[in-house]
């Protein structure tokens, strides 16, 4: 039997695969409940408005919407910032600057490597042909 402690509370418990204790899992799953009601009933609420009328802290809830377990599609004034910039975003964890920006960087990554490769692969070549010209000449 594993047994870990508790990141949030501290307490020790049986190993699952949440890494919480039952206490906390349930917790969490309450508010995460009490979240779920109040955008059923007050679609029009935003982040803050949702985190006052449930006692839901504001990363918690960010955590739920980018986790997928709250659908912002439903609730269109619940905007998320993001991870990158900070600007107010629908879903997900980046913006469309921010993710087009990363592509970029990315893609010159896979160059400069791509031609880190080349050049390394013409300077074995041309070791591999003078080690080999050096093994004929000494004959």
């Amino acid at each position: 039997m594993n047994l870990s402690n508790c990141p949030q509370c501290g307490k020790v418990y049986v190993k699952n695969s949440y890494n919480l204790c039952p206490n906390c899992l349930r917790e969490i799953e309450d508010q995460y409940r009490k979240c779920v009601d109040y955008l059923r009933k007050n679609r029009s609420c935003n982040l803050h408005e949702l985190s006052d009328g449930t006692g839901v802290p504001i990363r918690m809830i960010t955590r739920f919407i980018r986790e997928g377990r709250i659908a912002t599609k439903d609730a269109p004034n619940v905007l998320t910032p993001c991870e990158s910039c900070g600007e107010l975003i629908k879903e997900g964890t980046l913006c469309a600057n921010c993710k087009s920006q990363l592509a970029k960087d990315f893609s010159h990554m896979q160059e400069d490597e791509k031609r880190k490769a080349e050049r390394q692969n013409a300077l074995d070549f041309g070791n591999t042909y003078m080690k080999d010209r050096d093994k004929f000449d000494k004959r």
